[in-house]
């Protein structure tokens, strides 16, 4: 009998430290393991270009750190893993586990045809969904007693990278192509230690665009170049009221994947029921207009332009262009939703959905009212020199300080579109359909 072989089936886990899955089967396979990325088409294909060249940097980077020996295949993860398993003769597939509707269900498949067991050790997240409960043994759907049980339950400690894994090889396809800055589990450590020393900060800055000091650790949380809870880790040496709020977004970040897995619906269906009755209109010329970045509203603007360029918008600037498409151009938020999962390089299904229908008035707020943010006055409040609308949007670089979110009070600005709707009458009318479906 040969030595025995266990398989690493990546998917959102592209790290070797701090990755109790394949701590797991390194010891299955006393040291010797097959590391294997699936290319789903069915993934593939509905990530936009942005998700698309980080994914790609990144496994090379991941195969870089495993000398060369990543295995990728495309395909069928129902078809494909047990078919790797089978060539090496695999004694167990082992993986972190998926809570997302698509990823439970391929998993099961998986698990239907493989003829070794498939170890599900860990996931993406500090708290797996499904561990923080309340009294009733139910799911929160409220954050903050969210929030103060995920701080009670608390999670484990970081582990270290295996001292020694003998990877073994195996036929597979050519890596695909792409390139995006900061790729990988090295440049995501990077990242992350040089911010810390400013994460001090962050619970004065994280609303203020124009200062560009928000840590974009979203990108490495969404392909697990990063574990949470190793930030949690080194957040916890800190003591600051800073990082203090750096961790209660980590917990926002699991609450909407907790909510996702118990409500799979909630991708695209709205958590509240009500909201099924809601008149929208259908996306037309205003839609496109918000798109493209020409609504004449600066803050919007500069947000979408931001998007468009960069795969990446501020998180402040994410709700106004969120709450723009809903509340003042009446669209319904799915379209944003989709927009923003094709857009953005950290576009992730559970953050992305649940972020949309808390702007949108549907999902897990506890606000007694119907929330509609003013787009000139977040302008004014969080970026208040004008620095960020004028650094995407150049027609307003000639009006200096907060005059560049009102043009139209200092003479416009050449080539910047006038504004597509009245904000007040909006708002008004997006009261009346929410009192409509009251």
């Amino acid at each position: 009998m040969g030595p025995v072989t266990a398989m690493m089936w990546f998917r959102r886990d592209l790290r070797l430290t701090d990755n109790p899955a394949l701590l797991d089967a390194v010891t299955a396979g006393d040291g010797r393991v097959l590391g294997v990325f699936v290319l789903d088409p069915l993934l593939w294909g509905r990530s936009g270009d942005p998700r698309r060249e980080h994914l790609a940097a990144s496994l090379r980077a991941l195969s870089e750190a495993m000398d060369g020996r990543l295995v990728v295949r495309q395909g069928d993860p129902a078809s494909v893993i047990p078919a790797v398993a089978a060539e090496v003769e695999a004694a167990s597939v082992h993986i972190s586990a998926d809570y997302a509707p698509y990823g439970q269900q391929r998993d099961e498949e998986v698990e239907a045809a493989l003829k070794c067991p498939l170890v599900r050790t860990g996931s993406p997240y500090a708290i797996a969904p499904g561990r923080v409960l309340n009294q009733q043994g139910r799911s929160y759907l409220v954050f903050t007693p969210y929030y103060k049980a995920w701080l009670a339950h608390g999670w484990r400690q970081p582990v270290e990278a295996p001292a020694k894994v003998e990877w073994v090889t195996a036929d597979g396809e050519k890596l695909p192509e792409g390139t995006a800055d900061g790729a990988g589990e090295h440049a995501a450590r990077e990242r992350w230690h040089e911010y810390l020393d400013s994460v001090r900060e962050y619970d004065d800055q994280r609303d203020r665009p124009d200062l560009d000091s928000t840590s974009r650790m979203s990108i490495p949380l969404k392909w697990g170049e990063l574990h949470p809870r190793t930030m949690l880790a080194d957040l916890a040496r800190k003591r600051s009221d800073g990082a203090q709020a750096y961790a209660r977004e980590l917990a926002w970040r699991e609450f909407c994947a907790d909510l996702l897995a118990r409500y799979p619906e909630a991708a695209w269906k709205p958590l509240r029921s009500e909201f099924e009755k809601m008149q929208y209109d259908e996306p037309g010329e205003l839609f496109d207009a918000w798109r493209e970045g020409r609504t004449g509203f600066p803050l919007v603007d500069a947000g979408m332009r931001q998007l468009a360029e960069t795969g990446f918008m501020h998180n402040r600037v994410r709700m106004v262009v969120a709450s723009f498409l809903v509340k003042d151009l009446h669209v319904h938020w799915k379209y944003g939703a989709r927009w923003f999962m094709q857009s953005l390089y950290d576009g992730d299904l559970a953050s992305n959905s649940l972020n949309w229908q808390w702007v949108a008035g549907c999902g897990a707020d506890a606000a007694p009212y119907f929330r509609i943010f003013n787009p000139v006055g977040q302008g004014l409040k969080f970026d208040p020199r004008g620095d960020y609308v004028r650094r995407w949007v150049p027609e307003l670089r000639g009006l200096e300080g907060k005059a560049a979110h009102e043009p139209w009070k200092h003479g416009g600005a050449d080539g910047y579109p006038d504004q597509v709707v009245d904000h007040g009458e909006a708002r008004r009318e997006s009261l009346r359909r929410y009192e409509a479906i009251r």
